[in-house]
């Protein structure tokens, strides 16, 4: 019986020594969370939209920064994509080209991963022209 006894104290030992009651949640780190780049989440919206033709990502990643500075300029969408006196802004190259629709789509894409603040007015506008 005192066998048995010590055998048990044993297992006793054993399990409070493996246990983690004493160590609290805080200690704990936290695993890093995957950031997401602005030009990863740009780039995700730009590559689910069928182009006509084939703009390389470098070609594409141009176009953000300038609506950026020209909506923090005060401009509106229409004014940057217009090509006969606005900004000249609409997104094509000379052996591509994208619908109405999906470069509305590719300026929110833009405007929400790279210069947010003008993401309302953004929105706000291509709704009032019925085209988003």
């Amino acid at each position: 019986m005192r066998r048995t006894a010590v055998i048990g104290l044993f297992a006793c030992l054993a399990l409070t020594g493996c246990s983690n009651t004493g160590s609290s949640t805080a200690d704990a780190k936290p695993s890093p969370s995957k950031t997401v780049s602005k030009a990863d989440r740009y780039l995700t919206v730009a590559h689910g939209i069928s182009f006509n033709g084939d703009p390389g990502d470098d070609v594409l990643l141009t176009f953000p920064a300038k609506w950026c500075g020209a909506l923090d300029a005060g401009h509106s969408v229409k004014w940057m994509f217009d090509s006969t006196g606005g900004g000249g802004l609409y997104p094509w190259g000379a052996d591509w080209g994208t619908a109405q629709q999906d470069a509305d789509t590719l300026v929110v894409a833009g405007v929400k991963a790279y210069c947010p603040r003008n993401l309302k007015a953004v929105a706000d506008e291509l709704r009032a022209s019925g085209e988003y």
